[in-house]
């Protein structure tokens, strides 16, 4: 039966349908309902605003290809998470487009990213899966046989950017404040690393996603392969890339091949938390999944 998955992501609303297996339309369009209040536990209204368009145009493509509403699976996560106005936006929501959002908790939103990334990404040894959203930071640890580990750290690319990004370029200073702030928040997650020893990185989601076509475009002149969901991306190209990205300015960034506007902002500090955690974890290798929650859900709604 046709179904589809409705991420409201903190920054990046997506929408996947499909019969079963088979992706019928998929599509990502920002709507950046943590910007201006996700620090302050509240979805502004021109947020809500934005949202609301954004999804107006998912209920288009919903009718059109006549997805039942009990098919209809939306799952909200960090921005609506912890948001005091929460209730409040979810009615208008479903009063204005239909649709019913269940939101769901960060445990919850880490266990669909990690059944999304093992269908694009096979795990032969012990890895690091990262989702770095506009709210949240999902981090699982696992095997071939199991998870071993998994937390989600309200410390999205969103919060992190109003917190720390208060000029254009990133002023130096602000690295070394970025770094002392992952170091305390994060101690669970070294704790983790110490006790597992995962050497593999697998990052899932936008700013991995942009990294990959960065690379692809540098190298081959074009997008990744759209029949290929999981990637190896060279170390040293990561070296480059932060050189590149992170000190540069906001026009600087988007004349980069493969760089998305949604992605232009959040991911200087984006590549800041991964060169943390690139060093301080002393990961050897970096995978990239185009798979992470809504592809996670898919399987689980299609099982």
């Amino acid at each position: 039966m046709i179904s589809a998955i409705v991420d409201l992501g903190t920054n990046t609303f997506h929408i996947l349908i499909f019969d079963k297996d088979r992706v019928i339309f998929k599509e990502s369009l920002a709507a950046k309902m943590g910007m201006g209040g996700i620090n302050r536990g509240e979805i502004t209204p021109e947020a809500t605003e934005r949202s609301i368009r954004v999804l107006k145009i998912f209920r288009e493509k919903l009718d059109q290809y006549q997805v039942p509403d009990e098919r209809v699976f939306a799952f909200g996560t960090s921005a609506l998470r912890s948001a005091g106005n929460r209730e409040e936006v979810l009615e208008r929501i479903l009063a204005e487009t239909g649709i019913a959002v269940k939101v769901i908790d960060g445990t919850e939103e880490a266990s669909l990213i990690y059944e999304g990334v093992k269908k694009a990404v096979k795990v032969e040894e012990t890895v690091l899966i990262v989702d770095i959203g506009g709210g949240s930071v999902e981090f699982i640890i696992c095997n071939p046989e199991k998870v071993l580990w998994m937390q989600s750290f309200e410390i999205g690319g969103q919060r992190l950017l109003e917190r720390f990004m208060k000029k254009d370029p990133l002023p130096p200073s602000e690295t070394g404040r970025m770094e002392a702030y992952f170091r305390e928040v994060l101690l669970p997650l070294t704790n983790a690393v110490h006790q597992y020893r995962p050497t593999v990185m697998v990052g899932s989601s936008g700013s991995f996603d942009t990294l990959n076509d960065m690379y692809y475009w540098r190298t081959t002149g074009h997008f990744p392969p759209e029949d290929v969901a999981g990637f190896e991306y060279p170390m040293d190209e990561f070296g480059r890339a932060y050189e590149q990205l992170v000190f540069s300015t906001r026009e600087e960034r988007m004349q980069i091949p493969g760089m998305k506007e949604l992605r232009v902002d959040m991911i200087v500090v984006a590549m800041v938390l991964i060169k943390f955690l690139l060093q301080t974890l002393e990961i050897k290798k970096i995978k990239i999944s185009n798979y992470a929650l809504k592809e996670g859900a898919m399987g689980r709604v299609s099982g």
